[in-house]
């Protein structure tokens, strides 16, 4: 189907080209107190992907936050082969954000697929100063790192636990309560990195309605601020990608950064 749009977001039916996403996401974003629940961490494209386990040498940070405080998991983060799903229970009602960072990973990829990807991810300004510096026929060579968060409401009432800026260096946080949301809403999030307002940024949300993938993209501003009207119920993924030049690491040139938040929208 042909893509058609909703001012300020594009909402597509088709397929993006080839994003390849990590996210964290519960069994269940509604719980009651005191229910096991179990988070997996998620690789893969259009918000669909396999399961890649909880391990020290890949966790860096893992932390849960809650109206009580906050709480570090990281030392129940076992070594290889790890958990492919993390139990968490969950007591006290009200919105738990779980955050995990990642430790930095490496790639090298030819120059038609770099340029690819940074086309697809709004990086365009990465590939402008690849071709002004003689580099845009060099295999890009790139460090990742990934910032990946999600709530889920215990109970019937949230808090303002899903405005708490939990200090990733890629960071989605919402301005207004997801879980109070109903589908047609719009809501707004804050994009940051560094704890500064990050512009320009290509967010993307996403969500699975039947067999269909729904896309909407759009452009952060000056104050870091995106919005999307999520037209559906159910679990959505807010996602973007932001890249900087790489000095310290013999090898490779760019660093970047893959921020992610996933929550649900109630259906009433």
């Amino acid at each position: 189907m042909k893509p058609f749009c909703l001012f300020p977001a594009l909402l597509s039916l088709a397929a993006p080209l080839s994003a390849h996403e990590f996210w964290l996401a519960p069994d269940k974003f509604f719980v009651a107190p005191n229910t096991p629940l179990s988070l997996t961490l998620n690789v893969g494209e259009d918000f669909t992907g396999a399961v890649r386990p909880f391990t020290a040498e890949k966790v860096a940070a893992l932390r849960h936050y809650s109206a009580a405080g906050t709480v570090d998991l990281i030392a129940r983060v076992p070594a290889a082969p790890g958990l492919d799903a993390f139990p968490l229970t969950l007591e006290k009602p009200g919105t738990h954000l779980i955050a995990e960072d990642a430790h930095p990973s490496t790639i090298t990829l030819s120059p038609d697929k770099f340029l690819g990807y940074l086309n697809e991810d709004g990086l365009e300004f990465v590939a402008a100063a690849r071709k002004a510096a003689g580099h845009e026929n060099e295999p890009g060579r790139e460090r990742y790192l990934r910032c990946v968060k999600t709530l889920v409401r215990v109970g019937e009432k949230s808090d303002a636990t899903y405005a708490v800026r939990t200090g990733q260096r890629l960071e989605i946080t919402p301005q207004s309560d997801p879980f109070a949301a109903r589908p047609g809403a719009r809501l707004a999030f804050t994009v940051t990195f560094d704890g500064q307002p990050l512009a320009g940024a290509q967010v993307r949300a996403w969500h699975h309605r039947e067999k269909i993938l729904v896309t909407l993209k759009g452009r952060s501003a000056a104050d870091g601020s995106i919005a999307f009207d999520l037209p559906y119920a159910g679990p959505w993924m807010i996602s973007l990608v932001h890249m900087i030049p790489l000095k310290d690491v013999p090898g490779y040139d760019w660093q970047s950064y893959w921020g992610n938040l996933t929550f649900a929208v109630p259906a009433s």
